[in-house]
């Protein structure tokens, strides 16, 4: 099958499937806009097991269709690609990630996709090491807030495999005066998990910043812990 036949395919059952109670119901959650058919995950299911286990389409066929399914901005088109990917995890190399990153400049602009982007795709390539986070270097500075949103989202899961979260502190630095919301939503996030599994490392780290840093990471990366540690992140009056 060549790529616009599997596009036209996946189109036309989204068409087909529409439900416009599941757009009003999903919708609240997105506060940049929720463009979707009203898919349940049961059906994106269904149809990525017909692709990948009926009709045997190979990677190279999924890869050049996600080109066609990311720019549309539907919800669902773009959850396709995603999931398509996750499925062909065991053919992953360091270009996928290349691939990941176009996604990025043709249209990923929510934080559901961001972060699913996160926890399904990029988590794989570095947890089999297939590249390192520094790839990700230049994302930090990217104009695309949801792709700076993937560094720090793109990190938790490997809170696990270290020790010296260190590196990871360092790495994300030069954004914790981003000014957009979904980035400080990420660096919470990220930071709580840390907190998590090495709070000593990860309070020496928010001291740093707990008078400069956007409230809303902290908010965040405080989230699980105790009043009387949360006082210990209050901002200091005065300060910025």
């Amino acid at each position: 099958m060549i790529p616009s036949s599997l596009f036209s395919e996946i189109q036309n059952y989204c068409i087909s499937n529409a439900s416009e109670a599941l757009v009003r119901k999903y919708s609240r959650f997105f506060k940049e806009g929720y463009n979707a058919y009203g898919l349940s995950q049961e059906l994106l299911q269904s149809k990525i097991d017909d692709i990948v286990k009926v009709q045997n389409i190979d990677f190279k066929t999924i890869i050049e269709t996600s080109h066609l399914l990311i720019p549309t901005g539907k919800y669902e088109e773009v959850s396709f690609a995603i999931l398509l990917f996750k499925e062909y995890k065991k053919q992953f190399t360091p270009e996928i990630f290349n691939e990941i990153e176009k996604w990025f400049d043709l249209g990923i602009n929510n934080w559901a996709h961001t972060d699913t982007i996160c926890g399904d795709l990029i988590s794989v390539l570095l947890e089999k090491k297939i590249i390192t986070f520094h790839r990700m270097s230049d994302w930090r500075t990217s104009a695309n807030k949801f792709k700076r949103r993937a560094v720090p989202v793109a990190l938790i899961k490997m809170l696990k495999y270290e020790n010296e979260y260190q590196p990871f502190f360092d790495f994300i630095e030069p954004m914790m005066m981003d000014e957009e919301r979904e980035v400080h939503q990420g660096l919470g996030w990220f930071l709580r998990e840390a907190w998590k599994k090495n709070p000593e490392q990860t309070e020496m780290y928010m001291m740093q910043w707990k008078d400069t840093a956007p409230r809303l990471i902290f908010q965040y990366a405080t989230e699980r812990m105790k009043p009387e540690q949360k006082q210990h992140f209050k901002r200091v009056r005065g300060s910025r």
